[in-house]
């Protein structure tokens, strides 16, 4: 049986093809346009968190949202430069 070395540049471009995959996908959202402006609980659900940790982004600024009546609106694309601005870039 063969053995098959992986280094980490094979790692590395795995992980940005990985990347570019899943923003294909989030870009698409399965054939539906994504909204401009988001409800709570649509950003609860697309980034994975808790009501709490929501409210937590938003008190420490890290998420910026608009409220009209009551509601609270989250626009897209600051969600995505948000996630952009706090990636972390391991070396190996």
């Amino acid at each position: 049986m063969a053995a098959t070395i992986i280094t980490t540049e094979d790692l590395r471009e795995f992980k940005m093809e990985l990347l570019d995959d899943i923003k294909q996908l989030l870009q698409t959202n399965s054939g539906q346009s994504i909204k401009k402006w988001l409800k709570s609980p649509e950003v609860r659900d697309l980034l994975g968190i808790s009501p709490g940790t929501l409210q937590n982004l938003r008190i420490n600024g890290t998420l910026p949202y608009t409220k009209i009546g009551g509601v609270l609106y989250y626009d897209y694309q600051e969600i995505l430069k948000v996630l952009e601005e706090n990636r972390i870039h391991n070396k190996f």
